[in-house]
């Protein structure tokens, strides 16, 4: 039966062609995005995984960036101390001079106070965004940022790795710092006393005019312990920028791993959203003319009523 008032087949036609274009929009907004799912509504559970996620990797970007910081002040204090075995082995070296009878232990000193001048300027000039490793008060502490968490139950940390200053004679600074955060150079590794003779030096304070040969011995032995304590400290920062140097690339590996997966929830398949738009494509051009037909079809009725 042909009704000019229901048209089945126009209605039939243009269901097709609502759910076609439906589609076909979905489609080409997931090629112009990239994503399969950009929002919630497509997929709640992959949204909110995602979400999270990328909310971790951007503060594992900060993390990255506070470790690049911490490295920086690690290896400057690593500069210095390892600058301060240098210039306290050119010490002993003097020292292993003066035990000669026929040279002026006046003119070896001179040399010896320039190169505790330059301990002094190491100390103070190893500083990187405020902080100096090389003088402190004894029991402080510094800090570097190692790794953000997520925990099981949800909640979030951010760990470090701690540095605690030591200022005696085998501690791990140059000197010590006053009260009011001047050098100490009566503590630290330079700066501890030890008695030689009459009289109580420090690899800073050493002055050997007017030692004896055993008293020279006495002060190379003292030089030689702060040698040791120098080396034992860059040892420790050399661990800890070992330690910092692979968390760095941890984080960098751990930040394009949860890159690759958050791409593989959300991400669309380009090659089958191309494959899949070009078949949507022609879908519609078909729908839009079976909808013409559909919808010319009633003016077939009016041949019935030509005389």
């Amino acid at each position: 039966m042909t009704s000019i008032l229901t048209n089945d087949a126009a209605m039939s036609a243009l269901q097709t062609l609502r759910s076609i274009s439906s589609n076909l929009q979905d489609t080409q907004s997931r090629v112009s995005s990239g994503y399969r799912v950009a929002k919630a509504s497509d997929n709640a559970a992959y949204w909110s995984i995602a979400t999270t996620m990328r909310s971790d990797n951007s503060a594992l970007s900060a993390v990255s960036d506070a470790l690049g910081l911490g490295a920086a002040k690690v290896d400057t204090a690593y500069t210095a101390m390892d600058n301060a075995i240098t210039v306290v082995q050119q010490i002993k070296d003097k020292l292993v001079a003066a035990t000669e009878n026929s040279v002026s232990k006046s003119d070896v000193q001179e040399e010896i106070t320039q190169l505790q001048q330059q301990l002094q300027s190491i100390a103070q000039s190893a500083s990187f965004s405020g902080q100096n490793w090389m003088f402190a008060a004894n029991g402080a502490s510094a800090s570097v940022v190692s790794s953000f968490v997520r925990n099981n139950d949800g909640t979030v940390a951010v760990n470090s790795t701690s540095y605690s200053f030591n200022t005696g004679s085998h501690g791990n600074v140059l000197f010590g710092a006053k009260s009011g955060g001047g050098l100490d150079t009566t503590s630290g590794i330079l700066g501890s006393k030890q008695t030689i003779g009459s009289k109580s030096y420090s690899v800073f304070s050493l002055d050997i005019t007017n030692m004896t040969g055993g008293d020279i011995g006495k002060a190379m032995n003292l030089v030689q312990g702060a040698l040791s304590a120098l080396t034992s400290t860059s040892s420790q920062l050399g661990s800890l920028s070992t330690r910092i140097d692979l968390q760095t690339s941890f984080v960098s590996t751990l930040r394009d791993t949860i890159d690759s997966g958050v791409g593989k929830l959300v991400d669309a398949n380009m090659e089958e959203e191309s494959s899949k738009l070009s078949a949507l494509q022609t879908q519609q051009q078909l729908a839009i003319q079976s909808l013409q037909i559909a919808n010319t079809s009633a003016q077939s009725v009016l041949s019935l009523f030509k005389a």
